[in-house]
């Protein structure tokens, strides 16, 4: 490989724009504004906002898009699901699953899944 295209590898590493864009991009095709890019300055500002404590992030999903999604992992009604479970939705929203140390034999709780969520989507602001 290149020493061009590592140090941009590196780049796009060290400043997390992959998640970033990632972000943004689910973002935009959840909310399809007829404006984008106004669109996409509010969103920078929020995270902006956010990080300077005066104000909210930007969400994807709310209290009862976590409450849904949580349902559906939980088939069976048991009021728990498994961690693989609860890795796979993390991945699948895009949001990091490094730093989890959870047991295989750990049930995961809806408040659990919510708290987790909230901090996992907050952690993929901090670009």
């Amino acid at each position: 490989m290149a020493a061009g295209e590592e140090q941009s590898r590196e780049y796009l590493r060290r400043h997390r724009l992959p998640e970033l864009l990632h972000r943004l991009g689910a973002l935009l095709l959840f909310h399809r504004p007829e404006r984008p890019r106004e669109f996409l300055i509010q969103v920078l500002e929020r995270v902006k906002a956010g990080r300077r404590a005066e104000g909210e992030y930007p969400d994807l999903l709310d209290e009862a898009n976590v409450d849904a999604m949580f349902s559906l992992l939980d088939v069976l009604g048991q009021g728990h699901i498994r961690p693989a479970q609860y890795r796979e939705a993390l991945k699948t929203l895009g949001l990091s699953t490094e730093d989890l140390e959870l047991e295989d034999d750990v049930n995961i709780t809806l408040d659990v899944f919510k708290e987790g969520m909230k901090k996992k989507m907050l952690e993929s602001w901090s670009v």
